[in-house]
């Protein structure tokens, strides 16, 4: 018996992909954390390396593995990521003809002649009652590629991943910008999936999504929530920007902050009332104020640090790891932007704000250390996984010997509730 862990089905979907109608066998509901599932039935279950399977047996069969994503390129068995790992499949390599079966079992013929023109391509495509993919196209030296990447249709909620309660806080601020930062696959979609599912059941509000493509499918109860999906709802992600203060919104999710438009326009939403969530690629909060101060000239930059530090509410750095049980979690630095926090980055005291990191608990604040050394502590990670993800190896090893680590200690220890409560000072 195995577990389901949303931060391993990451996928987008998109309301621009063709729904695959055709029945799906034995397709499941999708399973909250925690529960307990039987593997779903693969058609067939383990494919023998001469058969030629379908992008739906291979979903279904990388489904039953726990895999996040399925990666398909021309001369290449198929692999899995699995926990993270790039997994190789006992499957013959792919063929161009296998390559084109599995683009028009995929795509409508407009989007393949798209690929064929642009030599990449975003989609989606959807099981009903199963599971979506996000699917990227794409042409490399051996030829065509595609990835897949699976997520459950379900929404996650904050409490069953195991997010810090605090976030439950922060999605109740009126106005100001919140930021959620990490690398490429550390669950950042996920987690503010779970943060729009809190405020959906328990706020009454216009949630905007601008996305590219539509990751997470919300259906509306407390909150009236808009998706709208660059390409297929609006043309241009920078006209989405522009109109999307038009239409009365009280919160905005613009995704990444990918440019000066985006970032300006960010500003000027939190300046004006609005709820906005945005995410980095950047691996500690502290560094994610100077990415954005990067993104202006010298000349413009002691104004911007002003403006982005009176709109932040909070920096959330997050990153994905291995657990002892075969699943992963999400780890996370927080940096919250109190009146003493302000000041400290408004002079650039970078250090004077780390260490009000480190001493700010019970307001909800944390570093990566802390994280990594509570999650080594309580047997959920090993010592070797958190090492790769410290930012400070000595002060990790430190903090570790000083509480009195236990390599003996059980790993079905389950976390302390309070450990995560959000303590308002």
């Amino acid at each position: 018996m195995t577990q389901v862990n949303p931060f391993d089905e990451s996928v987008k979907s998109s309301s621009r992909s063709r729904s695959l109608t055709e029945p799906v066998a034995v397709p499941p509901p999708s399973i909250p954390l925690g529960a307990k599932r039987n593997p779903v039935p693969a058609t067939p279950r383990s494919m023998p390396p001469s058969s030629v399977p379908t992008i739906r047996q291979l979903v279904q069969d990388a489904y039953a593995k726990q895999a996040s994503d399925i990666h398909l390129r021309v001369g290449e068995p198929v692999r899995y990521r699995i926990r993270g790992q790039m997994i190789r499949q006992n499957q013959a390599a792919v063929t161009p003809e296998m390559f084109d079966r599995f683009l028009a079992e995929m795509l409508t013929p407009e989007q393949c002649e798209r690929f064929r023109q642009e030599k990449e391509l975003d989609t989606a495509i959807f099981y009903p009652g199963f599971v979506r993919c996000r699917v990227n196209c794409f042409e490399s030296l051996t030829g065509g590629a595609i990835v897949l990447r699976l997520i459950s249709l379900e929404v996650p909620t904050i409490d069953r991943l195991g997010l810090p309660s605090v976030l439950k806080h922060l999605v109740s601020y009126q106005q100001g910008l919140i930021l959620l930062t990490g690398p490429t696959g550390s669950g950042k979609s996920t987690s503010i999936a779970a943060m729009i599912r809190h405020l959906n059941e328990t706020d009454q509000r216009h949630i905007v999504t601008i996305e590219d493509p539509i990751e997470y499918v919300h259906t509306s109860q407390n909150c009236l929530i808009s998706q709208r999906e660059v390409g297929l709802h609006t043309h241009e992600f920078e006209h989405a920007l522009r109109a999307v203060l038009r239409e009365d919104p009280d919160v905005i999710l613009i995704g990444e902050m990918r440019d000066r438009v985006t970032v300006d326009t960010a500003l000027k939403a939190a300046q004006t009332g609005h709820l906005v969530l945005g995410t980095l690629h950047t691996k500690s909060a502290i560094a994610t104020v100077n990415r954005l101060l990067n993104i202006y000239t010298p000349d413009e930059q002691d104004a911007m640090r002003v403006q982005i530090l009176e709109s932040l509410i909070s920096v959330v750095a997050q990153q994905l790891l291995p657990t002892t049980d075969g699943h992963r979690t999400a780890v996370h630095e927080i940096l919250l932007n109190t009146p003493a926090m302000q000041d400290y980055l408004l002079k650039g005291n970078d250090i004077e704000a780390f260490q009000l990191m480190e001493t700010g608990t019970n307001e909800g604040m944390q570093v990566m250390n802390q994280a990594l050394c509570e999650l080594i502590l309580l047997g959920k990670i090993t010592p070797e996984d958190a090492v790769k993800a410290s930012p400070d190896l000595g002060d990790l090893r430190r903090r570790v010997r000083n509480e009195g680590y236990d390599p003996g200690r059980s790993s079905n220890r389950e976390f302390d509730p309070s450990a995560r409560d959000y303590h308002p000072a």
